[in-house]
């Protein structure tokens, strides 16, 4: 279980005149600061799969990057399974496996290398990391190019590596910031195949996504943020009946009327 409760981040302006009128125009832009997110509270229980959705800027990736440690919020509390998130990040970072929006592998390792790394950062044992990687190499199709250095794979490869890479110790939470971006269909489907196979486990997925019909295949709640708040959180079912049944149609209508 992680639970996510009023969480809130701002940053600095360096240079208000050089931002877009765009920009100037956003709500979260107050002073030299701007609001990246303002009010944002979900949760996600064992074996269910949230899917994070809201427009580009909305605020998702600073919100996983909270849940995932790599931020501090200004406001609010996250915990998995009663752990504070916030108040103990060390401990909590071994409970969570984290995919940010770019992989960030070392191009010069190989990805079995890649992967290793990350489970002795865990604290793993050569042959856990051994029998973990050949489990992964299994369920991710990583057998052909595992034993290749990473600065040749294609953006699949990449993807699936740094997917394996996150989830190597186990953690009790798993957090991915568009997992399927730029990925061919037999490679997106891996990936969702994969998140299932989380979900059989019991381990709580947070996801965010622009693609509504991964939300569907998936999702067993929905949560949609705009300008920095939450503006829907509730089960796929409850957002899908916002608009009879159409899923683009229940986020645009969710997005026009503002919060819940």
């Amino acid at each position: 279980m992680i639970e996510i409760s009023q969480l809130a981040k701002k940053f600095t302006v360096e240079n208000p005149k050089k931002l877009s009128e765009q920009e100037k125009k956003d709500p979260r832009l107050k002073g030299r600061f701007f609001h990246s997110v303002e009010n944002v509270s979900f949760h996600c229980s064992s074996g269910e799969v949230l899917g994070l959705l809201g427009p580009n800027g909305a605020g998702k990736t600073t919100t996983l990057r909270m849940l995932s440690t790599a931020l501090t919020p200004d406001a609010g509390d996250i915990t998995i399974d009663g752990t504070n998130v916030v108040k103990t990040p060390v401990i909590a970072r071994k409970m969570i496996g984290f995919l940010s929006g770019s992989t960030g592998l070392y191009g010069r390792l190989t990805g079995r290398e890649n992967i290793a790394y990350f489970g002795q950062l865990h604290g793993m044992s050569a042959a856990q990391i051994d029998t973990k990687i050949a489990e992964l190499a299994d369920v991710l199709d990583l057998h052909s190019f595992l034993d290749r250095k990473c600065e040749n794979f294609s953006t699949g490869m990449k993807q699936k590596t740094a997917i394996a890479r996150a989830v190597v110790h186990d953690p009790k939470v798993v957090i991915l910031d568009e997992p399927t971006t730029g990925l061919d269909i037999m490679a997106a489907q891996t990936v969702l195949d994969f998140i299932q196979r989380l979900k059989e486990k019991g381990v709580p997925v947070i996801f965010s996504t622009h693609h509504l019909d991964e939300v569907s295949e998936l999702c067993d709640r929905v949560t949609v943020i705009h300008h920095g708040k939450t503006h829907f959180s509730d089960t796929f079912d409850a957002f899908k009946a916002k608009s009879d049944g159409s899923l683009h149609q229940a986020f645009m209508r969710i997005i026009e009327q503002g919060g819940e």
